[in-house]
């Protein structure tokens, strides 16, 4: 008698979703398999060696202060450090960091293979086996049968994949990896509805070919503070950079651009999925900008000692011969020898319109999704999934209470809710400029956001957490003690002030008063009042922000409260919307599909109308009387 083969929560796919998944479902105690097509591409970087970005950083923080792997394994790996938007504010300013893509897959392997529940296995999944609406058991392409409870599908790019290049086409993975053909046909079979969609990725070119004295210099910031609270904050500053460049089309690659746009896959017809609008290929950008005389393109190391580098921004699925025209057309590239193709490559993934909040799906008890199959783009908004729907699924195992994010709370909050409640028809991105809240969400206080929830879920271990309650004592204690420190106007004081372009002091002030002067920073404040030992910079980063938008935050606290009365009002689980009286049809329809838990996420559902959402209040309201009548 064959062995049964049995696990707690299974994750489809080790991407940066299903890592995430697998790693929150076994810190939560379930005995967790992670399937992977290759255990040789765990945690690959097939797009690009960078993790964070505009939005993309926060997420980052996030992840990491819900206990998640990411931000560790990219301080690990890091090569180059950069914090963007720095000159706009607080609230949008996000780290990038440029990682050694090798070194960052063997630290996330490493950390996975040390996980005491976690268990690692080369295989592709092919069947999904339910009974009475509940997942039981996926069944592998070689016919092994896996009995779980929960099971979370991570299939990034590989499902379905076909690669185009030119007017060439076949099936594969990301990076010449095999695709995962059978898993779609068992989702459709189980009334999953499936979309597909594009992405691109640029040449690889060998370092040594290039000519960087032509190119743009791009240099990191000296001793960055790290994405994760368990790095040591001065971790970063003894590494040496490897830098990045910038190149630049010309009217020469436009020109080669436009007389062969027919040979691109993209514009001969060979491509129907959806691309990414906030990534386009080079041939979109020439097409969709033709009067933009060139485009930045930046040129970025794979990794410490890797002669590959890779060129962001020169996204492409024209022919190889065309490819190598284009390259040799930019300036530093005229003998650059290209390592590995661009290409374009199309998957398939389910519409997380079918997901809830906690991104299971609706119709099938105790399956999830995460990633790109859910229809995002981009190895942080896949951690972030991933983070959020294993610890779901191990939750679901055992029985407790669900770990939903709210919209109000991060970034996590909302892309899940955009993702849940509005569906996606591209590859959907996160962007600073989705949150009504971006002064409250910042890089710098995601733990004070979400580390409370993740430990309540279990996600954060106690030393963790006695870890972040000593940082925000040190915090609260940093602004106590400014709002209490008085400053005279001694002559060294307000020479320090003048130099500063800031007007001198001529009676006593409290040091927080002098702190929200736009032109006096917390460096600069701690000449006039030496700061306490022990408080780190990121520490100090968070005090001078909440001084400084003191008023704001309040302003943005209050709203956020306001605004939760609505967002967190519970809709009756089982209701009828067909008997809500004055609500139209086709919201009823909707609503009825969807089975949105809050009247929050009800009202930012498509074809869902203010006048149906009154109608709904109304008829919660009735119901809730109706109730208390009975009990009087």
């Amino acid at each position: 008698m064959s062995e049964k083969l049995r696990c707690d929560v299974a994750v489809v796919g080790a991407g940066h979703a299903g890592v995430e998944a697998a790693a929150a479902a076994a810190r939560l105690g379930c005995d967790t398999v992670l399937f992977t097509l290759s255990l040789d591409g765990i945690a690959n970087m097939p797009c690009n060696p960078c993790i964070g970005g505009t939005g993309k950083g926060h997420l980052v923080y996030e992840i990491d202060a819900l206990g998640g792997v990411m931000g560790r394994a990219a301080d690990m790996a890091t090569i180059s450090s950069r914090m963007l938007n720095e000159s706009k504010g607080a609230a949008v300013r996000s780290k990038r960091a440029q990682t050694d893509r090798r070194k960052y897959k063997a630290v996330v392997t490493d950390i996975l293979k040390g996980m005491a529940k976690l268990r690692l296995v080369g295989a592709e999944i092919s069947g999904i086996e339910t009974a009475d609406g509940k997942i039981t058991a996926l069944t592998t392409k070689l016919g092994d049968r896996w009995e779980c409870g929960a099971a979370v599908l991570c299939c990034g790019t590989y499902l379905c994949g076909t690669v185009h290049v030119g007017g060439i086409h076949y099936s594969s993975g990301p990076d010449g990896t095999l695709a995962a053909n059978a898993l779609s046909g068992a989702l459709c079979s189980l009334g999953v509805r499936m979309m597909r969609f594009k992405t691109g990725t640029p040449v690889r070119v060998s370092a040594k070919t290039i000519d960087f004295s032509r190119l743009e210099l791009q240099s990191g910031e000296a001793n960055p503070i790290p994405f994760s609270k368990r790095t040591p904050e001065n971790y970063l500053s003894d590494k040496i950079e490897t830098p990045c460049h910038i190149v630049y089309t010309n009217e020469k690659t436009h020109e080669i651009i436009r007389k062969n746009l027919s040979r691109s896959a993209m514009y001969s017809g060979n491509i129907h999925g959806t691309g990414p609008r906030y990534c386009p290929s080079i041939e979109d950008k020439i097409v969709r900008f033709p009067d933009k005389e060139r485009h930045q393109l930046f040129v970025e190391p794979m990794g410490e000692g890797d002669d590959e580098t890779y060129i962001s921004g020169f996204s492409t699925s024209m022919p190889t011969a065309i490819q190598r025209e284009m390259l040799h057309s930019l300036d530093g590239f005229e003998s650059a020898h290209i390592t590995r193709n661009a290409y374009a490559i199309e998957y398939d993934l389910c519409d997380p319109t079918e997901l809830d909040a906690t991104l299971g799906f609706r119709k099938i008890r105790g399956l999830y999704g995460a990633g790109q199959f859910n229809g995002t783009s981009g190895y942080e908004e896949a951690a972030a999934q991933g983070l959020v729907a294993g610890a779901n699924a191990a939750l679901f195992v055992l029985r407790r209470p669900p770990l939903i994010v709210e919209r109000a709370s991060s970034y996590i909050g909302i892309m899940i809710d955009d993702l849940v409640t509005r569906g996606v028809s591209e590859p959907y991105r996160i962007m600073t400029s989705r949150s009504e809240y971006r002064l409250f969400m910042r890089q710098d206080n995601a733990d004070e956001r979400l580390t409370p929830k993740g430990h309540d879920a279990g996600l954060i271990d106690d030393d963790a957490w006695e870890a972040f309650l000593s940082r925000q004592e040190r915090t609260r204690r940093e602004i106590s003690r400014l709002a209490s420190t008085v400053i005279r106007p001694t002559a060294d004081t307000n020479a320090a002030l003048c130099s500063l372009g800031t007007s001198p002091i001529v009676s006593a002030a409290h040091a927080d008063e002098l702190l929200r002067r736009p032109e006096v920073s917390y460096e600069v404040l701690t000449s006039l009042t030496p700061a306490p030992e022990g408080l780190t910079r990121a520490e100090a980063l968070t005090v001078e922000t909440e001084i400084k938008y003191e008023g704001y935050l309040k302003k943005q606290e209050a709203a956020i409260k306001k605004a939760a009365r609505a967002e967190g009002m519970k809709i009756p689980e089982g209701i009828d919307y067909g008997c809500v009286r004055g609500m139209r049809a086709e919201a009823a329809a909707k609503l009825s599909e969807r089975r949105p838990l809050t009247v929050g996420q009800a009202s930012r559902i498509s074809g869902v109308n203010p006048a149906d959402i009154t109608a709904l209040l109304i008829y919660i309201e009735a119901e809730r009387r109706g109730r208390a009548a009975k009990n009087d």
